[in-house]
């Protein structure tokens, strides 16, 4: 039956490799599920798939799913793509409203759901929505929604042909081989876990081990497994040998829960080799490793060191630098890895394999098959390396050219040409990402060791042009550079820095912080701040008010929607007339 799928690259390559090989673990309950019964589980789904549809050809129809993170949902995901449909993976979080929204906007044609949604497909699907129209699609590919921080949700349609693009390029930069192992705690209506944690490592062969929701202390005993004394013995063994017996594929799990509890019990003895999450996840296992037992906080130590743990990658949002260097210090030295990207291009640009290539607050070079530039998004002129204004390095918009670029946004012809703008070498279009950035040359990296791709001047992100680019009294202030600023410090433990209305300074600079524990109790006052801040940043950066609360909402991937936030904190700052 699985001869009957089209031969979408990505199938092709799940067919090459070896049948017995793990592809998708389910963490806590250790079941398992092996490459040679990928393709017929999809072939007959997509079969199922037909059947629903009431027709044999869905081209380019949308299909939504609502499925948790496992092995049913990467069927239905292959699926979809082997029908040549458009994939539409829905957050089971999202209120119903917000859901009926993405469907009526998409005009999915089906609303596919596992048992355990099965309440609330039904809740979403209580309200009509439009039925779609017969319009031609040429293939298989999928839609995701953005996340709405600036704007109303956009669907992006990413053609195949974009999603393996992008699968490709990260398998020539960051190495995926079938030896990898990846835990997967990301929610999948997100690029970052559906191409980077699923489409990725199929393509290469690697094992998916889900584990989601996210839970700091069952990461931790994931990532200890197999590094644990149990018996007199330690388990671990990258040929898959635990207490002298040899497993196929390492998936053994010992007789005995790591420290005594049953719930962990099945868990694989594998190692983990490969971690990709947002800087929140990296931030709470930080904050939760003290509390651990004494031999799995050591073994859990063991787990994310060099030797073991392959790469580390945090992504999604700004990774604080005393986050990366605690990192390094609990991981006696693993590195993390930054990397830039979005819903509608995938992965743009990452810093390289090589540890000289990961400098702090850098996200790289472009990846192998991505063009990049920076524009000055007023003059509209090339920015040069060697572009200095008024004594300081010239910003620019990364603009971005490529076969892993989106292809529209879903019914939004004004918005795609909008963020369009044709290359004057006849080459074809550039992607405007409305992100600035500042490219600057590094001594120490850019030496090609990480490959061709990484070398010469690297690529440091400024933020949103239109939240995090704060324009005040004349001055272009980067928010994250301060909030990097404001997190080194021992008192605070999130920050986010907003441009507050100003009549006379056009914007002024706002600040949101979280106290860590130790220093709520003494508060902290902006002479507090200030004082902190002088000798870190210029006088024009340090922000002009404050406000300390107990928590900043961000969304799934971490992120602050700016626009809500500086409005619902800062309402009573917006003025016309400051002295």
């Amino acid at each position: 039956m699985a001869s009957t799928l089209p031969r979408l690259p990505l199938f092709e390559a799940i067919s090459k490799h070896d049948p017995d090989s793990t592809a998708v673990v389910h963490c806590l309950s250790g079941r398992s599920f092996k490459y040679g019964g990928l393709l017929p589980d999809v072939a007959r789904t997509r079969d199922r798939l037909y059947e629903a549809a009431g027709k044999s050809d869905i081209r380019g129809e949308r299909i939504a799913f609502l499925v948790e993170n496992s092995y049913d949902y990467v069927v239905t995901l292959l699926a979809i793509l082997a029908a040549r449909a458009i994939a539409l993976p829905l957050s089971p979080p999202f209120p119903p409203a917000e859901l009926q929204y993405i469907l009526s906007h998409s005009e999915a044609l089906l609303l596919l759901h596992s048992a355990k949604y099965s309440t609330k497909a039904q809740e979403v699907l209580s309200t009509p929505f439009p039925s779609p129209d017969d319009a031609d699609f040429e293939g298989a590919g999928m839609m995701l929604y953005t996340s709405g921080t600036t704007n109303r949700p956009k669907g992006v349609l990413l053609p195949e042909s974009a999603l393996t693009a992008q699968c490709r390029s990260l398998i020539s930069a960051w190495n995926y081989t079938p030896r990898d192992r990846l835990l997967h705690v990301l929610p999948l209506h997100h690029i970052h876990g559906t191409v980077n944690a699923v489409l990725t490592p199929l393509f290469s062969g690697s094992t998916i081990e889900f584990l989601f929701p996210f839970n700091a202390d069952a990461v931790w005993r994931r990532f200890a497994k197999p590094f644990l004394q149990t018996n007199g013995s330690t388990n671990g063994n990258r040929n898959g040998s635990t207490n002298g017996i040899t497993t196929t594929n390492g998936d053994s799990t010992s007789a005995t829960a790591a420290d005594g509890e049953a719930k962990y019990a099945q868990m694989s003895s594998a190692p983990i080799t490969f971690f990709t999450v947002v800087p929140t996840v990296y931030t709470r296992l930080l904050s939760t490793h003290p509390g651990l037992p004494a031999p799995t906080a050591m073994a859990a130590r063991t787990a994310i060191n060099p030797a073991n743990m392959r790469v580390s990658i945090s992504g999604s949002a700004a990774l604080p630098t005393p986050v990366k260097r605690a990192w390094r210090e609990l991981s006696h030295g693993n590195v993390l890895l930054e990397r830039y990207g979005m819903t509608e291009v995938g992965m743009a640009l990452s810093c390289g394999l090589d540890y000289q290539d990961r400098v702090d607050g850098s996200v790289g070079w472009p990846l192998p098959g991505v063009e990049a530039r920076l524009v000055d998004p007023e003059t509209k002129q090339l920015v040069t390396e060697d572009s200095v204004e008024g004594g300081r390095e010239h910003s620019g918009e990364i603009q971005l050219r490529g076969a892993s670029v989106f292809r529209e946004y879903w019914r939004n012809p004004e918005a795609t040409a909008k963020e369009f703008v044709e290359g004057d070498d006849g080459k074809g279009r550039w992607f405007k990402t409305g992100d600035i950035a500042l490219r600057r040359p590094v001594a120490t990296a850019g030496k090609a060791s990480s490959g061709d791709w990484a070398q010469g001047s690297m690529y440091f992100i400024l933020g949103r042009q239109s939240a995090d680019i704060i324009k005040s009294g004349g001055e272009k202030v980067s928010a994250l550079e301060i909030e990097r600023e404001l997190l080194s410090l021992p008192e605070v433990a999130e920050a986010a820095v907003l441009a507050v209305p100003s009549g006379k300074w056009g914007q002024k600079v706002g600040a949101v912080i979280v106290l860590h524990d130790g220093y709520k109790a003494k508060g902290w006052k902006p002479m507090d701040m200030r004082r902190a801040l002088r000798d870190r940043l210029a006088n024009y950066k340090i922000p002009q008010v404050l406000r300390v609360v107990e928590s900043i909402p961000r969304n799934a991937m971490g992120k602050v929607n700016k626009k809500t936030l500086v409005g619902a904190v800062f309402k009573d700052d917006f003025s016309g007339d400051e002295m």
